[in-house]
């Protein structure tokens, strides 16, 4: 028995993509059949394809360009052969890498970062996200809309937008890639700011954005996410403490003890911090951040 009859499916499959890859390199303009070929067996994937944005593959180099063939590969072979799976580039069985790949032949432009982000790292192809064929009513031919698509997989994330003080994902006024490009950033969990990452809360807290005079130095140093939890909280504000003078504490804890402020190291006493201490943020006025 010949080693190609003994090889294992998933080998199987891995072995026509490389060759329908190779082909699609060096394949001859005859090579080609055309999307109306394609669609005399697939229908059901024809079906709705002309408002795919992948249609308008057609229309390159003068109207020369194909649509099926762009991502499966030439498709003469395999219609030669009576529809034979070995010769065509079945993205569906194809490996997370070889779908990427593909994908990123067209896309590596508007996503130059997706080698390098978590989805990639973790094995989340393009399919595991995007319908190539079509979509519900999605845009970027997603599988679902945002946040139901992200929530199939972040189920912690969720679970913190169902908290008493959250950003309003849920509600529809805020989505996960206002903050997030989940196609991959230098930044960590694929925040969109390349340099400074308060610059994702300050575009719409833009109060707290500055300059001042007066910095606070943990905003710079640590960000917002120092003293506040992004998604969801069960603390006003959605800070990371439900006592105002904890969260103080953490850092001023020498400054309270034993002061004129009557309070000990690490307590909850007596009046919050902010009654005086108003302008947290930043100050154009005094160094101690009052008003």
């Amino acid at each position: 028995m010949c080693a190609a009859a003994t090889a294992a499916p998933s080998d199987k499959a891995a072995a026509a993509a490389k060759a329908a890859t190779a082909q699609t390199r060096d394949t001859a303009p005859g090579d080609y059949v055309g999307a109306e070929i394609c669609a005399s067996c697939h229908d059901a994937e024809a079906k709705g394809f002309g408002s795919n944005p992948h249609s308008k593959l057609a229309l390159e180099h003068g109207n020369t360009g194909t649509t099926c063939e762009s991502c499966h590969g030439a498709g003469k072979a395999h219609v030669e052969g009576g529809g034979d799976v070995s010769k065509i580039f079945n993205p569906g069985k194809a490996s997370p890498k070889q779908v990427d790949d593909t994908c990123l032949g067209c896309h590596a432009g508007a996503h130059p970062d997706f080698e390098r982000s978590p989805h990639a790292k973790a094995n989340v192809s393009c399919l595991g996200c995007h319908d190539i064929h079509k979509s519900e009513g999605t845009e970027h031919l997603l599988k679902a809309s945002q946040p139901t698509l992200c929530f199939q997989c972040h189920t912690d994330e969720k679970a913190q937008f169902d908290m008493p003080f959250h950003h309003k994902v849920n509600e529809g006024l805020v989505k996960c890639s206002d903050c997030h490009d989940v196609h991959g950033t230098f930044e960590k969990s694929n925040l969109r700011s390349r340099n400074d990452s308060n610059l994702i809360c300050t575009k719409c807290h833009a109060e707290m954005r500055g300059p001042f005079v007066y910095e606070h130095t943990p905003i710079k140093g640590e960000g917002c996410m120092g003293c506040h939890t992004p998604h969801g909280s069960q603390n006003a504000r959605m800070l990371n403490m439900p006592n105002i003078n904890v969260l103080c504490n953490q850092c001023h804890s020498p400054v309270a003890a034993g002061t004129v402020h009557g309070m000990n190291a690490g307590s909850s006493e007596l009046t919050p911090c902010t009654d005086c201490h108003t302008m947290i943020h930043g100050s154009n006025m005094n160094a101690a951040f009052l008003r």
